[in-house]
């Protein structure tokens, strides 16, 4: 009986310590918690109760606190976080103190399926890929290839598609039309090959939903402690066996495309035959690395093609997903896009514009910004603090403090937008003589800031006008009755169920 009591005195001698030692760490670093902890599974509850709609419910949070606060995690995980969405927070972090916050290794672990690529590498492997793809993106060949891809993928597929939908009276979904285009869009762009995903009989694609599946595994690793996912890849149940056979489905299918490349590259050069290429990124980095004499290895083009990939066809999917959503659930709006398409090029002259005809349709571009401001397809990103800090709002940060910029969420900051944030209002983004009005980046942040702002952001612009454009000139997108909009739980701001609607001829 003794040798119990001690035992029990032993225990709650222990408890009471590591109580003592968890509010020390609180009272020196917690200092404006968001949430009520409890003992053990710290904040967590909030966000396991509220992850149904998570980005909404960060916001009103943020809000609530004065857009930054800390969260804690379970106890002894390491699930501690400083959240933000203050747009001077962010202009710190992401430009003025830009060296002291990177990705940092568990960034890297966490998003394991980008490879050493751009969007995870630090230091001068960043600064190598950012130069690497300046190159590559604004060169003008480049820009008229891209251009001449995006037309003709409209013109001979995305709009036939659209026609026989409409003609037999299908419900279509819209998410899942424009994850098509932009799969073979940037399959042809990276690639040079086509493989046809945007066509009547809607073919299932492996790669295609791979993608899908490596973001929103990437999404369950920031939500649960790093030994359960970590305890998961090891046994291969759950989320991480379907990331690591989408992994596997991607790598067989980019190595594939890396070794077709390398052979078609060896034939031309051993046939001489001087023909022109078409100029697709893979080719370009394959040929720039072998004329400095430093020929790329396939882990290298793998990483790359991979982050290109994420860049080049989610963002545009969410955007134009959320920007037809929002067309077509506010008919002003619709009316006045259409309205300056007519002014500015006829009624039904011509249906699929070149890049400089949509650079002149400020409205759209406007609509676009508005889209793009509430809901930014990336919500969050995520930064590691390399040295202490004071963040302008006034809060500190440790060495090795892990951060959450919820871009979602400065979308709908009153502060930086006015009352009627919550308003699809393309005239905000429009000047009283008619051009448009530049806004900083730290504010409207869908493109990043800084040095780490995104290099296809005018590219990005000019394919979502072109197929808006094509769209709207033509048919006029109904949101099936009862349908509500829900952010899917992912990395990318997707929506969960699809965007399901009913197509009709335009009538002039």
């Amino acid at each position: 009986m003794a040798f119990l009591l001690v035992g029990y005195a032993g225990a709650a001698t222990i408890a009471a310590l590591l109580c003592m030692l968890r509010l020390f760490y609180l009272r020196r670093c917690c200092t404006n918690p968001i949430f009520t902890e409890y003992p053990f599974v710290g904040m967590l509850p909030h966000v396991l109760c509220n992850l149904w709609h998570a980005h909404d419910y960060s916001t009103q949070v943020l809000k609530q606190h004065g857009g930054t606060g800390e969260f804690v995690g379970p106890w002894f995980t390491g699930m501690n976080y400083m959240l933000t969405c203050d747009p001077l927070n962010v202009h710190h972090m992401l430009s003025k103190n830009f060296r002291n916050y990177v990705k940092g290794p568990e960034f890297r672990e966490i998003f394991q399926a980008f490879g050493d690529g751009i969007f995870t590498a630090d230091a001068e492997a960043w600064r190598y890929s950012r130069d690497l793809f300046h190159s590559l993106l604004k060169h003008k060949s480049f820009e008229v290839f891209l251009e001449k891809t995006i037309q003709k993928k409209v013109q001979n597929s995305l709009l036939p598609l659209l026609n026989h939908v409409q003609q037999q009276g299908r419900v279509v979904d819209l998410q899942d039309v424009f994850n098509r285009f932009t799969f073979d869009n940037i399959c042809c762009t990276v690639l040079g090959r086509d493989p046809e995903c945007l066509s009547i009989d809607f073919p299932e694609v492996a790669i295609e939903k791979a993608f899908n599946q490596a973001e929103e595994s990437i999404f369950y690793r920031h939500i649960v402690p790093t030994f359960v996912w970590k305890m998961q890849q090891w046994l291969q149940i759950g989320q991480e066996k379907k990331m690591t056979e989408a992994c596997r489905t991607l790598d067989e299918f980019i190595y594939s495309c890396i070794a077709s490349k390398r052979e078609d590259l060896s034939r031309n050069e051993e046939n001489e035959t001087g023909e022109t290429f078409h100029v697709d990124l893979l080719t370009t980095l394959m040929r720039e690395g072998k004329g400095k004499g430093e020929a790329h290895e396939d882990i290298f083009l793998r990483d790359a093609v991979f982050n290109l990939f994420v860049a080049g066809r989610d963002t545009i999917t969410s955007a134009l997903t959320w920007f037809f959503w929002l067309v077509a659930t506010n008919p002003l709006v619709e009316a006045k896009i259409v309205e300056e398409m007519n002014e500015k090029f006829g009624i039904n002259e011509k249906t699929v514009l070149r890049a400089e005809e949509v650079k002149k349709l400020v409205y759209l571009h406007g609509a676009m910004c508005e889209t793009l401001r509430l809901f930014p397809p990336i919500p969050f990103e995520r930064k590691e603090a390399v040295e202490a800090d004071v963040l302008p709002s006034g809060h500190g940060v440790n060495p090795r403090t892990k951060i959450l910029l919820f871009l979602y969420a400065m979308g709908r900051v009153e502060e930086i937008w006015g009352e009627d944030c919550m308003e699809l209002k393309p005239e905000r983004w429009i000047s009283e003589k008619g051009g448009i009005v530049h806004v900083p980046s730290y504010k409207f942040i869908a493109f990043n800031a800084g040095p780490r702002n995104c290099l296809g952001k005018d590219l990005s612009f000019i394919q979502l006008k072109i197929v808006a454009a094509a769209i709207l000139r033509s048919y006029h997108v109904q949101v099936v009755e009862g349908y509500v909009a829900t952010p899917s739980l992912s990395i990318v701001l997707l929506m969960k169920d699809g965007l399901k609607v009913n197509m009709t001829k335009r009538k002039f």
